[in-house]
């Protein structure tokens, strides 16, 4: 029998994505999945048991495993791991790019029965040895090294509470952070995006394109986990450049993708659109970013065939818990989505504009930051996360990011929101970039300066952009400088704007007044 919670969450989430079937209360006052494999390990083995001969992984210029290849590979990497020394519990780092060699070495360190801890590969040798070294991981793979080889082991009797990984965020606002997510936090999270995927109606034995970094969630629980554990196929892009991407979009006959906004956009303006086949794809997820109105009708036209999705999650959160269906992508682009079932979403302290912190809770919520006690206290609260991001909500239970709190310029006194101020000039013709960040002033406090890159062959008129802003926002929130780039907007691996940087190097030039 659905419990009245259940109901009630169900109601809250996108009328047939997710529905009320196969769901428990589970823990917390929160939904679960019911009938769920009790680790990542099982969940992936009963793939490859049925799907022995079909192809699982395949390395864009690399090397192709079918699931058995790769179950037999990834069981020899754990036995070079328990050889090496590696034993249950331990931490073991990946420093590896995209390849078929990080998925081997992700799957052979939980067959370990170890930890893994996938680390960004941009990061210098002192940030890595920061994340090995807090970690305390047993044993690091590196790019050039041959994986390690042994007889085979496959260790798949771990509890559902029992950490799986730990993903280090990015740092933006400090030293990173790990985030202990367990074997229960991950297949949630895969069982979560399967569900989106079957709503959407992507074949069970989707090829999937890997576009974004394996070491991210994004991938992790997008991409990497829900294909292996449905039978479908993993392309890895081993380094995105938009021709490659397309090329083996029309190569690999891939039928879905996931990435940022800014991924599709460079590929639907790229000339090269129109000269390859891209008839295949049937679904597009995109998040880590807002998309406009513009940004969606270029994807759409991109790619005509695919039904669109945006996703918004954390690492905290093992994957997505706001989910904006297609149905929706069109009339309500501004929004993140419904919170799936086994997610639960409030507003916390609202002002009188309805705006307040995000607070979310649920099955794919992460256990604790790694040896970080009082990080942890600060972002739990009675089973809450607290995301910093500022949103409100809707009453057809949607809900609409503004920004983050660390994002906000204060200027004389009003709240400026930089993600509402980019959306409105990254919707005008001939913007493909925008980051929008506070310049102090000794009166104001802060003023709002924007950084624009135009696209490929626009020329861009300030005023008469400025003008047209001014129609869609309060006059406080349009900015008073404007500089323009001559080429991509620093962002970390993860897709997020460096706004610290945008801010010190920028020649802002002269104020605009309005």
């Amino acid at each position: 029998m659905t419990s009245p919670l259940t109901a009630s969450l169900a109601q809250r989430t996108a009328p047939g994505i997710f529905g009320g079937d196969g769901l428990i209360q589970a823990f917390d006052g929160a939904a679960g999945y019911r009938d769920m494999p009790d680790n990542v390990v099982r969940m992936l083995w009963a793939a490859a048991v049925v799907h022995g001969d079909r192809e699982a992984l395949a390395e864009v210029g690399g090397d192709r495993f079918t699931y058995g290849e790769m179950w037999s590979a990834a069981r020899r990497v754990a036995g070079g791991l328990r050889g090496g020394g590696v034993r249950r519990g331990d931490r073991v780092a990946i420093r590896l790019g995209n390849s078929a060699d990080w998925a081997l070495a992700f799957v052979g360190t939980l067959l370990a029965g170890a930890i893994a801890v996938p680390v960004n590969v941009r990061l210098t040798d002192a940030e890595v040895d920061y994340i090995v070294g807090d970690s305390g991981a047993a044993y690091v793979f590196r790019a050039g090294a041959a994986l390690p080889g042994g007889e085979p082991v496959q260790i798949d009797d771990q509890e559902s509470g029992d950490t799986a990984a730990i993903l280090y965020t990015s740092g933006t606002t400090g030293s990173p952070k790990g985030v202990v997510l367990t074997h229960r936090n991950l297949v949630s999270a895969t069982t979560t995006m399967r569900r989106i995927l079957a709503h959407h109606r992507l074949p069970e034995h989707a090829r999937d394109l890997v576009a974004v970094p394996l070491f991210h969630v994004t991938a992790l629980t997008g991409q990497f986990l829900p294909t292996l554990a449905s039978g479908g196929a993993l392309v890895v892009l081993p380094a995105f450049d938009v021709i490659t991407f397309l090329d083996t979009v029309e190569a690999e006959r891939i039928d879905s993708l996931v990435g940022v906004p800014t991924i599709f956009a460079l590929a639907a303006a790229h000339p090269h659109i129109g000269e390859v086949d891209v008839s295949s794809v049937k679904w597009v997820g995109f998040g880590g970013a807002a998309a406009t109105r513009e940004v969606i009708a270029a994807i759409t036209a991109a790619f005509p065939g695919a039904r669109l999705t945006s996703a918004y999650g954390m690492t905290e959160t093992s994957g997505p818990m706001l989910v904006l269906p297609t149905e929706l992508i069109t009339t309500r682009p501004e929004s993140v989505g419904f919170p799936p079932p086994v997610w639960q979403a409030r507003i916390d302290r609202a002002g009188v504009d309805g705006i307040g912190e995000l607070l979310v809770r649920g099955e794919g919520l992460m256990r604790r930051y790694w040896n970080n006690p009082d990080a942890t206290a600060a972002a739990l609260e009675d089973g809450w996360l607290h995301t910093g991001d500022l949103a409100r909500s809707g009453t057809d239970g949607t809900f609409v990011v503004v920004g983050r709190i660390t994002d906000m310029i204060i200027r004389g006194g009003e709240n400026v929101y930089c993600l509402e101020v980019e959306q409105a000039i990254g919707a005008e013709p001939g913007v493909q970039e925008v980051a929008v960040v506070g310049v102090p002033d000794p009166v104001m406090g802060e003023k709002v300066a924007a950084l624009i890159l135009p696209r490929p062959g626009a020329e861009l008129d300030v005023p008469v952009l400025l003008d047209r802003v001014k129609t869609r926002l309060a006059d406080f929130k349009v900015p008073q400088y404007v500089a323009i780039a001559h080429g991509p907007l620093p962002r970390n691996a993860n897709g997020k704007l460096l706004k610290k940087q945008i801010k010190a190097d920028t020649e802002w030039g002269r104020e605009i007044r309005h």
